[in-house]
């Protein structure tokens, strides 16, 4: 029993992966619909290095999970066959997307046609490496991660992290266009989405029991470390709207301490999500 702690570079790696995917989709978005001037474009594709950093940190996370990170590879060599495998080989296979596109874009050689198709393909890219995310963890086998509730969380803090990093880096860029307003709505909402998801995934919880453990049982602090998690994304979201509602738009400074905050609330609730891991036993029953 615990809070699933002892998994944090799991938690890093779905949490940066998820939130990343959605950053992406929300500038590309901005790139493909808005963003026209060619020295705020080239603004734009220089903050988006942070999008490639973060990847990178978790990735690296990700390896100082396996037994022997000299052994990384040896995770793609099942590829259509292991959900890890596959989970693995769609986030390579993003990260490489949108790297390369980045890269050429910034030194000049993308065509712009090209780099339009070449930006869709990596959103799509994005979507389906948190849907790999989520397969690695619907395992029949464990009851408390093998319901609706485990892709909603994931898919969820794409929408929660995804629009505030966005949102943080096109506002570095200089980017101020009237769409912005809405990718704070797009996060309360997915906050308020999550919440009834907490609630709903707390009750379920007790119905949960094998001949050894009982669900509910797992995370004792269940309710307050999801309290406290809620209260975390809460202040996130009051650094990002409040100035907006006052008729102006946070500066990146209180949306990088926004961002700081969203992080730290997602990684407390996937805390929970790895503490709640268990596997049937001899029987289970609900």
């Amino acid at each position: 029993m615990g809070n699933g702690w002892h998994e944090w570079p799991l938690m890093v790696f779905t949490v940066l992966g998820q939130c990343v995917a959605g950053g992406f989709i929300v500038i590309a978005l901005a790139l493909l619909t808005g963003v026209r001037e060619p020295a705020q474009l080239k603004r734009v594709h220089w903050a988006m290095i942070v999008l490639w950093v973060l990847m990178g940190i978790g990735f690296m996370a990700s390896v100082l999970h396996l037994g022997s990170p000299l052994r990384a590879f040896n995770s793609l060599n099942r590829m259509g066959e292991s959900a890890l495998s596959n989970e693995i080989a769609s986030g390579s296979l993003f990260f490489a997307a949108g790297g390369f596109w980045w890269l050429l874009t910034v030194l000049g050689k993308m065509p712009q046609a090209l780099g339009k198709i070449w930006m869709a393909l990596t959103m799509v890219l994005g979507v389906f490496f948190v849907w790999m995310m989520c397969k690695v963890y619907l395992i029949d086998t464990v009851p408390t991660w093998y319901s609706i509730y485990t892709p909603l969380s994931f898919f969820l803090t794409m929408l929660i992290g995804g629009p505030l990093l966005g949102y943080l880096l096109l506002r570095v860029a200089g980017v101020t266009g009237w769409g912005m307003r809405i990718l704070p709505a797009v996060s309360l909402l997915a906050v308020v989405a999550s919440t009834a998801v907490v609630m709903l995934q707390g009750m379920e919880l007790a119905t949960i029991q094998s001949s050894i453990a009982q669900a509910s049982t797992l995370v004792p602090q269940y309710g307050a470390l999801m309290s406290w998690r809620l209260l975390v994304l809460a202040a996130a979201l009051a650094c990002w709207i409040i100035p907006q509602l006052k008729g102006g738009l946070a500066n990146p400074a209180l949306l990088a301490l926004a961002f700081v905050l969203m992080i730290a609330g997602e990684l407390i609730g996937r805390g929970v999500f790895y503490g709640l891991h268990m596997t049937v036993g001899m029987a289970i029953a609900s």
